[in-house]
């Protein structure tokens, strides 16, 4: 058929299609956007009218974040954020991972914990008697089996059973933490010091730092980390099958997903990020661990990786947003005489409003109103007084 024979509605409404597709395109980059920026806005905004409450300055506290966490000292501020960013990238390469298949690895903190043990238990030995990219590269293969190893548990009672892995991690969790300080403070401790920890690896033999800066090579391997995931989310069947997985595991079945060994594979690399997570901060920051030392990394890693929409790529800038909080709040915390837990309420009012943009993006996608209808009608009422005086 020729375009002459071809009516002029129909022509136009193909000539209208590419149009309408970039629109649709628009809206949905619009929408994600909002979900994704405005909780951390509303955050902030909530953050500086509770800190008017307490009678501190909130220009003046966020100013000295920015200072603290990126401009301050020359270069050592944002040297030192980039350096807070190397395990938690890694970690959150790892939970968006399983987060994808919709399953839930929350024993971040005790694979992490665990992994850290092991790493610093042996790092001097291993330090000392190999060359160091060979130690290191040994150090950072235990480590990443450290952390898969201990997701294998639960990973077998989902795959087998079904069993509830938000229980079953939580309680793997405990017992790792558990288990790393009984490491530190028996097979691992140094005998040296009095307080239980790890024996301290020699800084020359620590991670290396990028030339022209302080900052090791670990978060090149978070950098790296995230490209392969974001790869394998994206660009290979295997991510294809982990997303049917977690949008209708009975679909994916029935397409013949193999369901037990992608949930066991799942939880094996999100596990072996996290350990990979620990070896770049006790390697090439720490050196050493004490007994009952947790940075709780994971905790305060999920709210933002929801808020990239499990993407491992977009969550780069909202872990860069983080660690210059992190980083950047203890000077803030401190000049305006409030405890550095302070922070920890701003990510709780993050994932506050992150939840709360959701239920209504989720009531505009289903054709609804931002707003419910008894809030609408209080709204409305205001003004039809004033039109009918």
């Amino acid at each position: 058929m020729s375009v002459e024979t071809v009516s002029p509605e129909v022509q136009q409404i193909v000539a209208g299609e590419p149009t309408r597709r970039r629109s649709n395109v628009a809206v949905r980059a619009l929408d994600v956007g909002v979900r994704s920026l405005l909780p951390v806005v509303c955050a902030l905004g909530a953050g500086a009218l509770l800190l008017l409450a307490l009678g501190r300055d909130p220009v003046a506290f966020y100013g000295d974040i920015w200072q603290g966490g990126v401009s301050g000292g020359g270069w050592d501020a944002w040297q030192d954020s980039a350096i807070r960013m190397a395990p938690l990238l890694l970690i959150a390469a790892g939970l968006t991972v399983i987060f994808r298949a919709n399953i839930w690895n929350l024993g971040y903190n005790g694979q992490f914990l665990l992994a850290a043990a092991v790493v610093t238990g042996y790092g001097p030995t291993l330090t000392n008697e190999m060359p160091l990219w060979s130690a290191m590269l040994v150090l950072f293969l235990l480590a990443g089996i450290v952390g898969a190893a201990w997701t294998i548990v639960p990973a077998l009672l989902k795959a087998r059973y079904g069993t509830n892995e938000i229980i079953t991690t939580l309680m793997m969790s405990f017992i790792g933490i558990d288990l790393a300080n009984y490491l530190i403070k028996g097979p691992f401790q140094d005998p040296a010091v009095n307080i239980p920890q790890t024996r301290v690896i020699d800084i020359e033999k620590m991670l290396p730092a990028i030339p022209g800066t302080r900052i090791h090579i670990g978060l090149l391997v978070a950098f790296g980390a995230i490209l392969v995931a974001h790869f394998m989310l994206t660009r290979s069947a295997w991510g294809l099958r982990l997303r049917i997985i977690g949008a209708n595991p009975r679909a994916a079945r029935h397409f013949g997903v193999n369901l037990p060994s992608m949930i066991v594979a799942g939880f094996a690399i999100s596990g072996m990020l996290v350990g990979l997570a620990a070896a770049a901060d006790f390697l090439g920051l720490w050196g050493y661990i004490r007994a009952g030392q947790n940075p709780e990394y994971g905790d305060t890693v999920i709210p933002f990786i929801f808020l990239a929409r499990l993407n491992a790529l977009a969550v780069v800038p909202f872990i860069a947003f983080f660690s210059v909080l992190s980083v950047g709040g203890d000077l803030a915390a401190a000049n305006a005489n409030l405890s550095t837990d302070f922070l920890l309420v701003l990510v709780g009012l993050i994932l506050l409003f992150m939840t709360v943009i959701e239920y209504l993006g989720r009531r505009r996608e289903l054709g609804a109103s931002y707003l419910p209808a008894g809030l609408k009608q209080a709204l409305r009422a205001p003004l039809f007084r004033r039109r009918r005086t």
